[in-house]
C-alpha cells in the first residue's frame, strides 16, 4: 500500500507536521505541502450550461501525484475550528474535478482509497475539533473514501505536540497500523 500525505498547514514543522511526521516514521510516504502551490478557489459553475472553465494554477498536478497512491493522510492545523482554508480550497476543487473530462474515474478512484486525518490545534480540540472530523467524514462519504480514523492534538504553540501523551500514543499506534 502506498501513502501520499496533504499537508494543509503553512507553518514549516508545525505541531501538526510534527505529529503526521511520527505517524510515519519510516514508512515510505509522499509528501505534499499544499501552501507550495497556487490552489485557486472554485469557481462555482456545476449548473452553468458551459460547465467549469479551465483553471491555471497547481491544483491538477496535486490530483495527480495523490490519485495513484492507497492511502491518503489528511494532515491539518485546526483554524478557526475547522480545516485550513488552503486544505478547503484543495477539497472544494473536487467539484470541478469530478465534471474534468481529463479525470473521468476520479470518484471511482477515490472510493478504492482508504482516508485518515490528522489535526493538532489549542481551545480544546479534543472537543472543539470534533465537527472538522464529522466534517472529513461527510467528504469521504461523498466521494465513497473508506475513512479509517483520525488523531486530534493539542497544541498552539511550535513544538507544543510533544506535551500531548494522548495524540504521541495514537501517532505511534496509527505508524504500526500503516506498517
Amino acid at each position: 500500500m502506498t501513502i501520499a500525505i496533504i499537508y494543509g498547514g503553512n507553518r514549516a514543522n508545525g505541531n501538526v507536521e510534527t505529529l503526521t511526521k511520527l505517524a510515519t516514521e519510516g514508512l515510505a510516504v509522499e509528501e505534499v505541502y499544499l501552501k507550495d502551490y497556487l490552489i485557486e478557489p472554485i469557481l462555482d459553475k456545476r449548473h452553468a450550461e458551459e460547465g467549469f472553465p479551465e483553471v491555471n494554477d497547481d491544483y491538477n498536478s496535486i490530483i495527480d501525484r495523490i490519485l495513484p497512491h492507497d492511502i491518503l493522510i489528511f494532515s491539518t492545523p485546526i483554524y478557526w475550528y475547522s480545516m485550513t482554508g488552503i486544505m478547503k480550497n484543495f477539497v472544494d476543487r473536487w467539484s470541478q474535478t469530478l465534471r474534468d473530462p481529463n479525470y473521468p474515474d476520479f470518484k471511482t478512484m477515490m472510493a478504492s482509497k482508504k482516508a485518515y486525518v490528522i489535526a493538532v490545534g489549542g481551545d480544546e480540540p479534543y472537543v472543539k475539533g470534533l465537527p472538522m472530523i464529522q466534517q472529513f467524514q461527510h467528504i469521504f462519504d461523498f466521494i465513497g473514501t473508506s475513512f479509517e480514523g483520525y488523531i486530534i492534538g493539542e497544541g498552539n504553540r511550535p513544538g507544543d505536540i510533544s506535551h500531548d501523551l494522548k495524540a504521541l500514543a495514537a501517532a505511534e499506534h496509527l505508524r504500526k497500523e500503516l506498517q
